[in-house]
């Protein structure tokens, strides 16, 4: 018998279960320092895990990214982590649009990710670059994606995308 998963905001007793799952999802320590250092100096920051049982089984952060001269706020959804042996079981999915859910009904005009394009776009994502924006990080146009939150948001705009310092500073 499996156990119910729920999402919920991440608390501070999940923050050692939350870091052992992304050494578990992640080949270095990268993704764990950077959310730490995401802990400590991001805001605002949308965090949260998905429980089963007593078991922390998959971990997501949305932090502020900037746009020069843009006033709607902008969040980055990553990392993204499901234990390795709970993937492909829907966690990561309720994970992103949980997050989504929250960004929404907090006002965000819209959400970037440099992620999987076979995966992001079931979520509304789409290249970034349909938008006139790039990633501060060379990447492929397709691995970069944007989801706006307020149809029209970033209508007109363009520029490149800066995540938050710490990301440089974790080696992500």
């Amino acid at each position: 018998m499996t156990e119910t998963m729920h999402v919920r905001s991440e608390e501070q007793a999940d923050r050692q279960a939350v870091r052992e799952l992304l050494l578990a999802a992640f080949p270095s320590p990268a993704e764990a320092d950077v959310v730490e250092a995401l802990r400590e100096r991001a805001a605002p920051l949308v965090s949260l895990v998905a429980q089963e049982g007593d078991a922390i089984v998959g971990h997501i952060v949305f932090s502020p990214v900037t746009l020069p001269y843009v006033a709607p706020s902008l969040m980055g959804l990553g990392p993204m982590a499901v234990f390795p042996s709970r993937q492909r079981c829907g966690i990561g999915s309720a994970l992103v649009l949980a997050g989504l859910g929250r960004l929404r009904r907090m006002g965000v005009a819209a959400v970037v990710v440099l992620g999987h394009p076979d995966y992001y776009p079931r979520f509304g994502f789409a290249p970034a670059a349909r938008f006139g924006l790039d990633s501060e990080y060379t990447v492929s146009p397709e691995a970069f994606m944007l989801r706006e939150l307020r149809s029209g948001a970033l209508t007109g705009v363009s520029g490149t995308v800066r995540y938050h310092p710490a990301f440089a500073e974790g080696g992500v």
